[in-house]
């Protein structure tokens, strides 16, 4: 027989890591206290009350939930569920057993089984556990006898006095069942907990609980397959006779690999003591180089320093020589009184001069040492990133690099990484990045786990710029730090909309994709059969599209790509009143002033085209980006034309009456006007011959 003493971590509660009380049996198969149970339930009921992540158990000592518990009720309550009356209440509870959150259904705590078998074995443990201590009659008066016998009908502990005076000989409760003293009163009959008039008496295989008849007549487990109670309790208890006596029989091989786990953890207290003391030496030999490096240092600065001092002595002692009946003047007031010609001269030659030297040494003064040490201030930013990233290194890891080109920035942050070689791969990578910024000098890494090779970033800045990097892990193991990678995001919020296939859209002309996000034109058939009736000086115009949403108000940002073969496109911003003009006649394919009946044949409408634009647009084509000619625009027309950006992003500030066209790819702005925003404003398009324009789509979570 197994002791009992042996299976105590079996009866203990996941939730507050006591012996069970009146454990319950969830839909997952784990059991909880009853009290646990509802506890927790209170917490999560708390929690949305509160509408945020701080759901706290802090009113009951005795339950423990773990924090990954704790973090499940926190996003479960974030993200809320909505229910209206024809909706069935359904309560969520997270499975301290399992990690998981489990649907107790409509009855939520009343739907539960008692596990009547684990609080028989809870309560045989805690006889055993404590068989000192008496249970104590529950109706004797002050002081309690002993009992001596418990009644399983009335859930109550009787002395011998006590139980002939409650059960009295002829009565019914004469007839109660009675067994030795025990806190244990399990049920006679297990009764169903949604008929609670009715006893259960079938096995639901698929829900794998006990049902009632009413259960499969017209309940929840209508369809589901049942068998009978007496045949659930022979097939299960024949595979778990079965299941023991297997593992019975392998005890050999279980002491085995126990004994194997006893070595291992030897083994890694040993090996953990010689890392530490491997890890101890090698700071000991940095540290003995600092030292070493300290000391050079000092002496450096001290050498400098007496070297200093000696010249400013010097010095010194020669300005001081300057002074009245002092030094060099003194001398040479002596000399002054020497009376003999030929003497006077003999001395006063050489004197002179030194007296000259010292004269031009004073109007032009300068101290012969500085005194500051500039050039011993030690430069340790290197080493202090260094030291930073100082970790257990394997060079058979390889080094991830950030791939450019597939990692970018738009609503949000995609940043995907290769690493050169295929051997010795990384089980997982940490990704890190922080924002640039100048004020501050030492930047906070915010730092990520990623088990794949890239990873998307929500929640940065607008108009700033990120440094993004990363290593691999291999268990305890880590490669160097990536190249560090520098992405910039838009100068406002991303606009999301799609191309307009209503107003104005000319499906002769255009061809959009079913999702709405490309448009494409081709000088096909249509622009031929136009055509025909040109004769001379003719012009084709331009094929207008819009986005489907509007702007009223703040900043917004979007981007797209123009095909490399598109002939002529133009992008920008119109406004709501001035669609309809846009879309008036854009169609025709010749100029009315060459019409028969146009009864004019100026040029004077061009310079009315010009002056009457109905929106802001730039132009593009074969590879090009065309300044517009303004007068703030440079003269030459060479320097108003760019190479055209792999994609270019368009910033709509509505407040301040301003769109500015960026290459997308640096965030880098290549013009901005003034723009009329007293209308919503709309993205337009304008395409002529073959051309075709894509917008960026939003980078998603997957």
């Amino acid at each position: 027989k197994v002791a009992i003493k042996g299976i105590e971590r079996e009866l203990i509660c996941p939730a507050c890591n006591e012996l069970f009380t009146h454990p319950l049996i969830l839909p997952c198969q784990h059991s909880i206290c009853h009290k646990c149970v509802k506890e927790i339930l209170l917490a999560f009921e708390d929690s949305l009350a509160d509408g945020g992540s701080e759901s706290s158990n802090q009113s009951s000592p005795r339950i423990k939930i773990s924090s990954s518990s704790m973090d499940r009720i926190d996003r479960i309550s974030r993200t809320g569920t909505k229910r209206n009356s024809l909706t069935p209440r359904s309560s969520l509870f997270p499975c301290p057993g399992c990690q998981r959150d489990i649907d107790l259904g409509e009855r939520g705590i009343s739907g539960l089984f008692r596990n009547v078998t684990l609080e028989t074995i809870v309560e045989r443990y805690r006889q055993a556990a404590r068989a000192a201590v008496a249970i104590m009659c529950d109706f004797c008066k002050p002081p309690p006898q002993e009992s001596t016998k418990s009644c399983m009908d009335c859930s109550a502990s009787y002395c011998n006095e006590c139980f002939k005076i409650h059960h009295p000989w002829g009565s019914a409760k004469a007839q109660h069942e009675y067994v030795g003293p025990t806190t244990n009163f399990r049920p006679k009959i297990l009764m169903c907990p949604e008929h609670e008039m009715e006893r259960v008496n079938m096995y639901c295989e698929i829900c794998r609980r006990p049902v009632c008849h009413l259960c499969k007549l017209g309940g929840g487990h209508a369809n589901h397959r049942v068998t009978t109670m007496n045949t659930a309790y022979k097939t299960l208890k024949e595979k778990l006779s079965k299941d023991i006596e297997y593992l019975l029989s392998k005890e050999n091989q279980v002491k085995a690999c126990i004994t194997q786990v006893d070595l291992l953890l030897k083994e890694i207290e040993c090996n953990s003591e010689r890392a530490k003391e491997e890890a101890s030496q090698s700071f000991e030999k940095l540290s003995h180089v600092l030292e070493e490096k300290k000391s050079e240092t000092f002496r450096a600065i001290e050498t400098s320093k007496n070297l200093r001092l000696e010249k400013l002595q010097i010095q010194a002692e020669e300005y001081q020589g300057l002074l009245e009946n002092n030094g060099l003047v003194g001398y040479a007031q002596e000399v002054l009184k020497e009376t003999d010609p030929s003497c006077f001269v003999q001395t006063a030659k050489q004197l002179h001069v030194r007296i000259q030297k010292a004269t031009e040494s004073l109007k032009t003064f300068r101290p012969a040492a500085e005194a500051t040490f500039e050039d011993f201030v030690v430069d340790i930013t290197k080493q202090e990133e260094i030291l930073g990233g100082l970790s257990f290194h394997s060079s058979g890891l390889e080094i991830p690099e950030i791939n450019e080109e597939q990692s970018r920035i738009y609503n949000k942050a995609l940043i995907s990484w290769e690493c050169p070689g295929k051997t010795d791969s990384a089980d997982t990578y940490v990704l890190e990045y922080h924002k640039l910024n100048r004020e501050e000098e030492s930047a906070t890494w915010q730092e990520i786990e990623v088990c794949s090779k890239s990873k998307v970033i929500s929640d940065l800045d607008d108009n700033s710029s990120y440094a993004f990097r990363v290593r691999g892990y291999k268990g305890s193991i880590c490669s160097p730090w990536s190249q560090e990678v520098i992405l910039h995001t838009p100068p406002a919020p991303v606009f999301s909309f799609l191309f307009d296939d209503k107003c104005g859209y000319n499906s002769e002309h255009l061809l959009l994709n079913p999702r709405r996000t490309s448009v494409e034109s081709g000088a096909g058939y249509p622009l031929l059969l136009g055509s025909e009736r040109m004769q001379v000086g003719c012009y084709t115009t331009l094929d207008y599209i819009i986005g489907d949403t509007g702007i009223a108000k703040g900043r917004h940002f979007w981007a797209l790509h123009v095909e490399a073969y598109s002939y002529v496109v133009k992008v920008g911003v119109v406004s709501s009143n001035k669609i309809q003009k846009l879309f008036h006649n854009t169609h025709d394919v010749t100029s009315p002033r060459y019409e028969q009946d146009s009864g004019h044949d100026s040029g004077s409408e061009d310079a009315f085209f010009d002056s009457s634009q109905p929106c802001t647009l730039v132009t593009l084509g074969m590879k090009k980006f065309f300044i517009p000619s303004t007068p703030a625009a440079p003269k030459d027309p060479e320097s108003r034309i760019l190479p055209l950006p792999s994609s270019l992003g368009i910033c709509l500030d509505c407040d301040k009456g301003k769109v500015g066209f960026y290459d997308a790819g640096c965030m880098k702005c290549l013009y901005e006007c003034e723009v009329d925003c007293s209308g919503v404003m709309y993205p337009v398009f304008a395409l002529m011959g073959g051309a075709a324009v894509h917008l960026e789509e939003d980078i998603t979570a997957k």
